[in-house]
């Protein structure tokens, strides 16, 4: 409540916490106060080897976990349960740092034109959602609840709900602002359905909200229609969002508004995509280079 935190995550850090509750009652630990740091890191350790019941965990994943308890000490101590918070000096695992796989700005606007080349009505809402979750940056869950209410065209801006319930506006560019328009005058009044629920902006077939699992063989699909053999997921159109704009030259503190990242070190990964494509572009293009 206090954090605003999405209910994947509290889910997550109440999984993480009754393996660490099970972990304690397995060290015939039954207080707070019995709790050391060496408890806490013997926890990390057996959380990266894994057990009987548990895979090894990823570094990521454990990160995640330790996060998880030294939050509960610290609330603990805060709250006047225990005295000492030994969760404080263990540090979660540093996570590897993986390039988000964006694509060629070719491949974006090949799927962008194979999703609407039917013309029917099923066709227009893909393109429109597809323009949207590339000239907006939006996370799948965020488009499919977006509600028609939610789309100014006048002041050319959207307003996404992120995780935890967060809201941002951002701004929508003319491509997708015209596919928008065409899906809502040529195609959604065919799709509407007395069960159609609210405004919602997507609908499936049957009149009901598009849900996360259909956008996501939207993309598909028009992928392979376009011929993109790569791997493509919808945060795909994220990652490529992000990492277009920054090769243009934004900001990465204007990309991290617009992805509604809490963190700008969240952000600063596509900045290594980034550096990647120069030196690619410093070795094919300078003449000292070729060396």
């Amino acid at each position: 409540m206090e954090r605003g935190l999405a209910a994947n995550t509290l889910s997550s850090y109440r999984r993480d916490l009754r393996r660490y509750a099970a972990h304690l009652e397995e060290q015939g630990i039954g207080s707070l106060e019995e709790i050391s740091e060496a408890t806490v890191s013997g926890f990390l350790v057996r959380l990266r080897e894994g057990d009987a019941d548990h895979a090894p965990l990823s570094s990521t994943s454990a990160a995640r976990t330790v996060v998880a308890v030294r939050g509960f000490h610290k609330f603990a101590v805060s709250d006047g349960l225990a005295t000492v918070d030994p969760a404080s000096a263990v540090k979660p695992p540093t996570p590897a740092k993986r390039l988000p796989k964006a694509l060629p700005l070719s491949d974006v606007e090949a799927i962008l034109e194979a999703s609407g080349a039917a013309g029917t009505p099923l066709a227009l809402r893909d393109r429109a959602l597809l323009e949207v979750l590339y000239g907006t940056g939006a996370r799948i869950s965020e488009a499919v609840g977006l509600d028609v209410d939610d789309l100014d065209t006048v002041d050319a801006t959207v307003l996404l709900r992120g995780k935890g319930s967060k809201e941002r506006l951002v701004p929508i560019g003319g491509y997708a602002l015209e596919a928008v328009d065409a899906y809502l005058t040529r195609a959604r009044p065919d799709l509407v359905a007395a069960r159609t629920p609210g405004g919602a902006l997507f609908l499936n077939s049957r009149g009901g909200r598009l849900s996360r699992q259909s956008a996501w063989a939207v993309l598909v699909k028009a992928a392979d229609a376009a011929g993109v053999t790569r791997d493509v997921s919808p945060h795909t159109l994220r990652h490529s969002f992000a990492t277009h704009l920054l090769d243009g030259g934004a900001d990465v503190r204007v990309v991290q508004e617009l992805l509604g990242h809490a963190s700008v070190t969240t952000t600063q990964v596509y900045t290594l995509v980034t550096v990647d494509n120069l030196r690619e572009v410093f070795a094919t293009a300078h003449p000292r280079a070729r060396e």
